[in-house]
């Protein structure tokens, strides 16, 4: 089974996606992780990746397409794939057409007010590397991890002003592609807004009657 993962940043796709993976015992496949290991294992394309980013620009939508073509050719998709964070626009949509059949396009949806609560409310210690939330999971002590005693920072693009930016720009590039997908008859929408167990259940529930 081939899908893909659209939602806001603060969805949770990333959550939903770890748990799905084992469910459904296919890989997550995100272009962070796809440029990563292009780059760890030095295929042309990954050294290209390498130059580009080493230099502070952004991987052009042809590169990222010629990734996330080599990476559906790996012996692990053979039983299907969660693609996160691609497509995100349409001539990539196009392009995807080209070269991989999706079975479902999922859409997590979640209020703009809770994208913001979820995001502003994180903190994280640089050290031990571990994530809290002001609201959801917040440390025993206010403003200190609980692990080494150090400083919580909030990350910038996380701060209230940022998200709302990243939402707008989300909703700019995405919204075409919702509704290209919907033409397609690809489209589920699945409420994100609850605890990850609930929309685990929700996405398989979906997908279950797609395959009914």
């Amino acid at each position: 089974m081939n899908v893909i993962f659209l939602g806001p940043p603060g969805a949770g796709k990333g959550t939903i996606a770890a748990l799905a993976k084992e469910k459904l015992s296919v890989p997550h496949i995100s272009t962070g992780d796809i440029f990563r290991s292009a780059i760890k294992n030095e295929t042309a394309l990954g050294k290209q990746v390498k130059s580009i980013l080493s230099s502070g620009e952004l991987v052009p939508d042809e590169l990222t397409i010629d990734l996330v073509k080599e990476r559906l050719k790996e012996g692990d998709t053979s039983g299907g794939y969660i693609l996160d964070g691609f497509p995100r626009t349409i001539p990539q949509a196009e392009a995807l057409e080209t070269f991989a059949d999706i079975d479902f396009v999922i859409n997590f949806t979640v209020e703009r007010d809770m994208i913001i609560r979820r995001l502003s409310g994180r903190r994280i210690a640089k050290e031990s590397g571990k994530v809290y939330h002001i609201l959801y999971n917040p440390p025993k002590t206010a403003g200190i991890c609980d692990i080494t005693g150090e400083p919580l920072i909030q990350r910038d693009d996380d701060k209230e002003e940022a998200v709302i930016n990243r939402l707008e720009v989300y909703e700019r590039q995405t919204a075409p592609l919702i509704e290209y997908y919907t033409e397609n008859g690809l489209i589920r929408d699945v409420d994100g807004s609850d605890t990850p167990e609930k929309v685990l259940a929700s996405f398989l529930t979906v997908i279950d009657e797609g395959n009914g």
